[in-house]
């Protein structure tokens, strides 16, 4: 089967350091054309705007869109409208109802469209959601605090509406914890952090439960100085479970029992080529319903200001 001939929108550090290095090691894709207001990749066509790309690159099949949410729509759409297969970078969209209208189109024109969780492909997650499958849950704690100053510098976005603030990083273990988790949770209550001069919050502190009962918190930080965290643990009729640094490690009553190279992004890729070929889609939303949930249920308390 020849590769399937992909474009690039939104030209930044997160293309750069993942994006172009998956896409250049996995022969299903030739990446033929590139569109970015700031940034160009060397070696293929370049273009302002989606627009002026498609128009002038009928050939490609399936385009990867890693601007900012709050874009992403428009870009999905034209993307669609012209017979496109679309990755989504996550999150997937600014709102719900913006991402239900592209599965819609998507499906209505038989095309692929992705909602990449690259965190759901950290290499530990899967035989974390096996052990939980085995041992019954008793509570489920997640902390993901990181320095928004050496993850996201001066990036205004993310401080804007639909830019989701802490829910950016957030995000990724909610896409781990929708995951793993035998059955559903939903949001009880939530207490988001806001700093005076911004739109976004900074840190939130979250319960979830579900039908049986089950307990799970979750605290997300934006202003972690020092070891960052990000771990996922639980209690289980089986024994305690950490999920540690991101999903890279999985620890049973405090032993080391998997550890293995991050290929999260060579993975989304592999996977976007493998729903392409069978003409089917994987966009599940959870992990931003969440996050909705939180933004309607949540308390809003006004920090100090945050300055870069």
């Amino acid at each position: 089967m020849a590769p399937i001939k992909l474009a690039i929108v939104g030209v930044g550090k997160i293309v750069r350091d993942q994006h172009l290095p998956a896409i250049a090691k996995n022969g299903d894709y030739q990446l033929i054309a590139a569109a970015s207001r700031n940034g160009v990749v060397d070696g293929i066509d370049n273009y302002k705007s989606i627009e002026d790309m498609l128009a002038a690159k009928p050939e490609i099949e399936a385009v990867s869109l890693c601007m900012p949410p709050q874009f992403r729509y428009e870009a999905a759409l034209a993307a669609l409208e012209a017979g496109k297969h679309v990755f989504l970078e996550k999150p997937p969209g600014a709102t719900i109802s913006e991402v239900e209208d592209l599965k819609r189109i998507a499906a209505a024109k038989g095309l692929s469209l992705f909602a990449s969780w690259h965190s759901r492909y950290a290499p530990a997650v899967e035989e974390a959601k096996a052990f939980i499958a085995a041992s019954p849950l008793k509570s489920m704690t997640v902390t993901w605090k990181e320095d928004v100053r050496h993850w996201h510098p001066n990036q205004a976005w993310i401080w804007e509406p639909g830019g989701l603030g802490v829910f950016d990083p957030g995000i990724n273990a909610l896409s781990i914890v929708t995951h793993i988790l035998p059955r559903p949770v939903f949001l009880t209550s939530a207490i988001l952090e806001f700093p005076e001069n911004r739109d976004a919050p900074i840190a939130a502190s979250m319960s979830f439960t579900n039908a049986d009962k089950l307990k799970v918190e979750a605290v997300f930080d934006w202003r972690q100085t020092g070891k960052q965290s990000w771990d996922i643990e639980a209690e289980t009729d089986g024994g305690s479970m950490r999920l540690a640094d991101g999903g890279a490690k999985l620890f049973i009553d405090g032993k080391l029992v998997s550890e293995a190279p991050e290929q999260e992004y060579p993975e989304l890729y592999r996977r976007f080529a493998a729903i392409i070929k069978a003409g089917e889609s994987d966009a599940d939303i959870a992990p931003l319903t969440h996050v909705a949930d939180a933004f309607m249920l949540g308390k809003r308390k006004f920090v100090e200001a945050f300055h870069d």
